[in-house]
C-alpha cells in the first residue's frame, strides 16, 4: 500500500527563516542594505538610525538586515570597513610613491581625505566614539586594511632634512599631524561649526576652501 505523501515539509526546510530564503533568491541584498545604510547614516548619523529605516531604504524587511549584520553597530562596522578598505589603499598607495614629492603628496592626501569625509561625514565621529568605547572593534576593521608604508616617506623626510629644506620629522609624527588638521572639523563638527560660526549649509563650501589652504599651510610648518 502506498503511503499518502505528507503534507509537512522535511524538518530542514520548515526550521529555515524566512530571511535566509531571501537571501538565497537575492544575492544582491547585502550589498543594497550596505548602499542604504550608507544613505541613512549620512543624513542622520548612526545614533539616531533605526534599523528599520534602513530597512525601508534598502527595500527589504528588517528580518533580512539582521540575517546579514545581526545588529545596528555590526551594520555600521560593515560600512566602515566598506568605506576603509575603499579609502585607505589609496592613501596609503600615495604615501608609498617614490616618484611623487613631499608637496605632493600632501597636496594628494588632503584631497583624497577630504573628499572622502565629505563623502562619508558621519564616519569620522563613528569611528572615534567607537574607538573609545569599543576599541579592539575598531582596531579589527583597521587591520584588515594593513599599516602605511612609511619606508619611502621616512627616507624623503630624512634627505629633504639633511638637504635643509625642512626641519627634522618623523613619519610618524608627519601622518598625525596632517590627519589630525584633516579629521578635526569632522569628528567635531557639531562643535565646530559654532566655534567659528558656520552653519550646516556652509560646511561644504569651507571643506573646498580647505582643499586650497591647507596644504600651504601644511607645509609652511615643514619649513625650517
Amino acid at each position: 500500500m502506498v503511503k499518502p505523501a505528507s503534507s509537512r515539509a522535511p524538518a530542514a526546510v520548515r526550521r529555515r527563516p524566512v530571511a535566509a530564503t531571501a537571501a538565497g533568491t537575492d544575492g544582491a541584498s547585502r550589498d543594497r542594505i550596505l548602499a542604504a545604510a550608507h544613505r541613512v547614516f549620512r543624513r542622520q548619523g548612526t545614533s539616531k538610525t533605526r534599523t528599520q529605516e534602513i530597512a525601508d531604504e534598502a527595500g527589504v524587511n528588517k528580518a533580512l538586515v539582521h540575517y546579514y549584520f545581526g545588529t545596528k553597530e555590526a551594520l555600521a562596522d560593515a560600512v566602515f570597513a566598506a568605506a576603509a578598505a575603499e579609502f585607505l589603499p589609496t592613501v596609503f598607495a600615495i604615501l608609498g610613491d617614490a616618484e611623487l614629492s613631499i608637496e605632493d603628496k600632501v597636496r594628494a592626501v588632503v584631497r583624497e581625505q577630504l573628499d572622502f569625509h565629505g563623502a562619508h561625514p558621519y564616519l569620522a565621529g563613528y569611528v572615534v566614539s567607537e574607538a573609545h568605547t569599543q576599541p579592539e572593534r575598531v582596531q579589527t576593521i583597521m587591520r584588515r586594511a594593513g599599516t602605511a608604508p612609511l619606508g619611502v616617506l621616512r627616507r624623503q623626510l630624512a634627505a629633504a632634512a639633511a638637504a635643509g629644506e625642512i626641519r627634522r620629522i618623523s613619519a610618524e609624527h608627519f601622518v598625525a599631524n596632517l590627519m589630525g588638521l584633516l579629521v578635526f572639523p569632522f569628528v567635531a563638527r557639531p562643535l565646530f561649526e559654532v566655534i567659528v560660526g558656520l552653519d550646516a549649509d556652509r560646511f561644504p563650501a569651507f571643506v573646498e576652501a580647505r582643499k586650497r589652504e591647507l596644504p600651504a599651510f601644511f607645509l609652511a610648518g615643514l619649513r625650517p
